[in-house]
C-alpha cells in the first residue's frame, strides 16, 4: 500500500506536465523542446516566491513562468519563422541561464529563510509550502497526493472545458489544419502561441508542485522530463486509445500513474537508479510499438481467419449453386 500511494503521489505530481505535453505533441502537432526548461523555470521561480512567505502565490508565478517560456517558442515559431525543434532547443538553452539567476547563481536553492528562534538569533528556517498548510492526518503521502489530485482533477476538467470553447476549438483546428485555419480568416499564429504558452503553463506548475512538495529547487531536475511527459501520454494513449481531447486527456493523467508505478516496481528490484533514463526510453519504445504489434497481430488474425471463412464461402457457394441449377432443372 505504501509502494503504491508513493507512486500515485509522484504520478500526480507530474500529471500536469503530462497534460502539457499532450497538448503539445497530440493536439498542436509540435515537437515542443521547451519542456525541460519550462519545467525547471516553474520550479525556481515558485522556489523564490515561496522563500517569501508566498506559496500560493508561488504556484501562480511559477505558471506565469511557463506561459512565459512558451510564449517565447511561439514567437519564434511564428514570428522568425524558426523551425519548432530549433525554436524549443534555442528557449530551453537560453532558460538555463535565466534559471541559474533566479537560484541566485547556484545550482539548487531550498526552501528555506532566515527567523529568530527563541533567543532572538537568526537562523535558518523551513518556508510555508502549500502542502505545509493544507497537512492533514498522520501521512504525510496520503495528505500530498490528496492536495496534488485535487489540483489534477481541476487542471484536467478546466481543460475539457475550455477545449470545447471557441478558443479551445480554434486550438485544436490550428493543430489539424492550419492552413484551414488561416482560410477561415482566424489567427492561426495566434492560436498557436497561446498553445504552446498554455502546455508550457501545466508543465511549470508541474515544476512549481514537486518544488514545494520536495521542498527545493534543483538546475538539473528537468533533464529528461519530455521523455517522462512522452512515456505518460504513449503509455495512457497506448492503453485507453485515442477517442478525442477529453479522453486524451484523460488517458495522460492515468499514463503518468501509471509510468510512476512502473518505475516504483524497478526501483523495489534493486534497479539502480542511474538506470531510469533507459527504463524510461524503453517503456517509451514499448508503447511506441504496441500499435503496430496490435496491426501485426490483427492483420495475421484476418489472413487466419480469412482461410477459414474462405473454405466456409466455397462449400455455401457450391451448395447454393447446386440448389439453384435444381430449381432451374
Amino acid at each position: 500500500m505504501d509502494l503504491l500511494v508513493s507512486a500515485l503521489a509522484q504520478g500526480a505530481l507530474y500529471a500536469p506536465m503530462a497534460l502539457g505535453v499532450f497538448i503539445a505533441f497530440r493536439i498542436l502537432n509540435t515537437p515542443d523542446l521547451t519542456i525541460d526548461g519550462s519545467f525547471v523555470f516553474g520550479m525556481t521561480v515558485s522556489a523564490f516566491v515561496a522563500i517569501q512567505g508566498l506559496p500560493w502565490l508561488a504556484l501562480l508565478a511559477g505558471i506565469a513562468a511557463g506561459a512565459a517560456a512558451g510564449s517565447v517558442t511561439g514567437l519564434l515559431q511564428t514570428k522568425l519563422r524558426i523551425n519548432p525543434i530549433l525554436s524549443g532547443i534555442l528557449t530551453m538553452t537560453a532558460l538555463y541561464t535565466v534559471n541559474y539567476a533566479v537560484l541566485g547563481g547556484q545550482s539548487n536553492l531550498y526552501l528555506q529563510r532566515m527567523a529568530p528562534n527563541e533567543l532572538g538569533i537568526e537562523v535558518p528556517a523551513p518556508s510555508a509550502t502549500v502542502y505545509k498548510l493544507l497537512a492533514f492526518g498522520d501521512s504525510r503521502e496520503i495528505s500530498d497526493l490528496a492536495l496534488t489530485a485535487a489540483v489534477v482533477l481541476l487542471c484536467a476538467a478546466g481543460l475539457a472545458v475550455f477545449f470545447k470553447t471557441r478558443p479551445g476549438i480554434a486550438i485544436r483546428a490550428t493543430g489539424d489544419n492550419e492552413e484551414m485555419v488561416r482560410s477561415s480568416s482566424i489567427n492561426a499564429d495566434g492560436t498557436r502561441i497561446a498553445g504552446i504558452m498554455l502546455a508550457n503553463a501545466l508543465v511549470a506548475l508541474s515544476g512549481a508542485l514537486v518544488c514545494q512538495q520536495q521542498r527545493y529547487a534543483d538546475l538539473g531536475s528537468g533533464s529528461g522530463m519530455l521523455v517522462v511527459g512522452l512515456a505518460s501520454v504513449i503509455i495512457g494513449q497506448a492503453l485507453l486509445g485515442k477517442r478525442g481531447v477529453t479522453a486524451g486527456l484523460v488517458s495522460a493523467v492515468v499514463g503518468s500513474l501509471l509510468y510512476r508505478i512502473i518505475l516504483q516496481v524497478a526501483y523495489r528490484i534493486d534497479m539502480p537508479t542511474y538506470t531510469v533514463k533507459l527504463l524510461s526510453a524503453a517503456i517509451v519504445t514499448v508503447a511506441l510499438v504496441l500499435p503496430l504489434i496490435r496491426e501485426k497481430g490483427g492483420v495475421w488474425l484476418r489472413k487466419t481467419g480469412r482461410g477459414g471463412d474462405r473454405g466456409r464461402d466455397g462449400d455455401g457457394a457450391r451448395d447454393a449453386r447446386t440448389a439453384a441449377k435444381g430449381g432451374a432443372r
